[in-house]
């Protein structure tokens, strides 16, 4: 039992999609993730491509100076690792899709990219090389793609130590030292100058993850803002009615290809005029917030999970489900769902004051095939929920009432 526990969380943190048939919020993450991964591989072309430049001029330029016989037999491995950024990203560009359900792919990826970059460091001169500008890139390409600061800080902390460690084994005299022509090749045993060269590139790799990891949160934070308010309700949190229309056809396509069943449930209000009439409209919004409370608990959604039943404001007085058959919800069925919806409207008080709802509930592919079809059910059971004097279940085109 424990184990399988313990296979279950791994599974899940190494995943994005965990699921044997996977909902839609888990077919949206893969999405973005594998559109993270192809970013990743486009950023990282146009890197290699302008290394490949300054490399192809500085060489030249050498050369002219006459000094490129002494700097040829020390571009062999540097070269080499430039060939092997070329092969696997390649490679990359041919399968990072089938690698989208891996959560911590761009992570990796960027951990092989910064040793890349260390064996550049080194092999051009160490404390005196340029190439670690490259990790700034990283680390603000890091910021930019990983989906959560623990794993930037982790890219970061990587660029900060493979390159400490360099330097300082080169002072120690564990690494030999890759003299660089112009350049004087003795610094690198100076401590003073070793240890406040380091500590300069430290500060601007730790520098420009701050910066990126500021300005990506504040982006991904307005973009979050901008989604959310485009898909719920403003009063209660709730998604709106375009979102469950839309999802609903997403839903039916996954029930079919799985064979899975879905149930629709709305909730409409009884006589919400006549009680907004009698108390007023103040206590109606109130009325409509304790509903929406009741809707979103029957869900059975937790805070921080992924949650397969979508609850939403169909409308000014009226709520809806959708139940998908793999969702722990649906293990009762869709009209008991709906019952448990009835019943806790039904003991909702405020101030003593009360209401009830009409509920209608129709399924795939029972009483409809579409999403225009399993609405217009659902529509029509709710209509008779009410004709018969609401504070009732009615599923579908059967006849079956709850009340």
């Amino acid at each position: 039992m424990q184990a399988g526990r313990l296979n279950k969380a791994l599974q899940r943190r190494l995943t994005i999609m965990w699921r044997d048939q996977p909902s839609q919020s888990d077919i949206e993450e893969l999405a973005a993730n594998v559109e993270r991964v192809g970013l990743v591989i486009r950023l990282r072309w146009a890197i290699v491509a302008a290394i490949a430049a300054f490399s192809v001029l500085g060489i030249g330029i050498y050369a002219l100076a006459g000094q490129a016989p002494a700097l040829a037999p020390r571009m062999v491995i540097p070269a080499g690792a430039l060939l092997l950024v070329l092969v696997y990203n390649a490679y990359y560009q041919r399968t990072y899709r089938s690698f989208g359900n891996l959560a911590a792919f761009n992570a990796a990826a960027l951990v092989l990219d910064i040793l890349v970059v260390t064996v550049l460091v080194y092999y051009s001169g160490g404390v005196y090389s340029w190439f670690d500008a490259l990790y700034y890139l990283f680390v603000l390409e890091a910021a930019l793609i990983l989906p959560n600061r623990r794993e930037v800080w982790g890219v970061v902390g990587l660029a900060a130590i493979a390159y400490s460690l360099v330097v300082s084994l080169v002072y120690w005299r564990v690494l030999p030292h890759m003299a660089m022509p112009f350049v004087r090749n003795d610094l690198q045993l100076v401590g003073s100058y070793v240890a406040v060269r380091a500590l300069w590139t430290l500060t601007v790799i730790l520098g420009s993850a701050s910066v990126g990891v500021l300005f990506t949160r504040v982006n991904r934070e307005r973009m979050g803002a901008l989604a959310k308010q485009s898909v719920r309700d403003s009063r209660t949190g709730l998604y709106d009615r375009t979102y469950l229309r839309r999802e609903l056809s997403v839903e039916l396509e996954r029930a079919r290809r799985f064979r899975r069943g879905e149930s629709v449930i709305i909730a409409d209000i009884d006589d919400f005029a006549h009680f907004n009439e009698v108390f007023g409209t103040e206590a109606g919004n109130r009325m409509i917030d304790l509903i929406a409370e009741v809707v979103r608990e029957a869900s059975g959604c937790e805070a921080g999970e992924p949650c397969l039943v979508l609850a939403a404001r169909y409308g000014g007085e009226e709520f809806a489900l959708l139940v998908p058959e793999d969702s722990e919800a649906s293990s009762e069925g869709g009209e008991f769902l709906a019952e448990r919806v009835r019943a806790g409207v039904a003991s909702v008080l405020d101030d003593d004051r009360s209401v009830t709802v009409s509920v209608g509930v129709a399924a795939y592919s029972r009483d409809g095939r579409t999403a225009s079809e399993l609405l217009s059910a659902t529509d029509a059971a709710l209509v008779r929920a009410a004709a018969e004097g609401g504070n009732r279940v009615v599923v579908g085109r059967s006849e079956t009432t709850f009340a």
